[in-house]
């Protein structure tokens, strides 16, 4: 990888819609260059897929919370985690070592939802406790940083 895919990769993080034309146009190169380099890219495995932002909050739901999961045994994880996946509401789920077994953030529309939310949670076969954090503000969610990082040490 070079500079160039350094800047393609740049600016598809910030907006996985921007037309290889726009991208070529940039970096004063042809878009089948544009074309060829994502395409290695996604071959090797550095670009898996695009993504969509959705403003959550926008759509009504603002609260999110973190809930570290403790299970009775390790070995229900899988099941739990397929569990999880039944609940809408549960936006990322991290099969974690240390304090919690699972650690899961979902959103809601508020606090009364969120309860509800984690009364689900809570019955799932295996799950012996949850504990709650709630998020103020999403300070730092920044993808291209480390990116940055990664390039700059190359």
């Amino acid at each position: 990888m070079d500079e160039v895919d350094h800047q393609i990769l740049d600016t598809l993080i910030e907006n996985a819609r921007t037309p290889y034309t726009d991208i070529a146009k940039k970096l004063n190169v042809s878009a089948g260059t544009i074309h060829v380099r994502v395409k290695k890219m996604e071959e090797e495995g550095i670009i898996k897929g695009s993504t969509l932002t959705v403003d959550y909050q926008k759509m009504g739901y603002a609260f999110i919370a973190h809930i570290g999961v403790y299970l009775d045994k390790t070995s229900m994880t899988k099941q739990v985690i397929a569990d999880l996946r039944k609940i809408p509401f549960v936006t990322i789920a991290y099969i974690t070592a240390g304090k919690y077994n699972i650690f899961c953030k979902i959103r809601a529309k508020d606090t009364n939802q969120a309860k509800e939310i984690i009364f689900m949670i809570d019955e799932i076969p295996g799950v012996y406790r949850t504990e709650t954090m709630i998020s103020l503000e999403e300070s730092i969610n920044d993808k291209k940083r480390l990116m940055h990082m990664i390039f700059g040490d190359i």
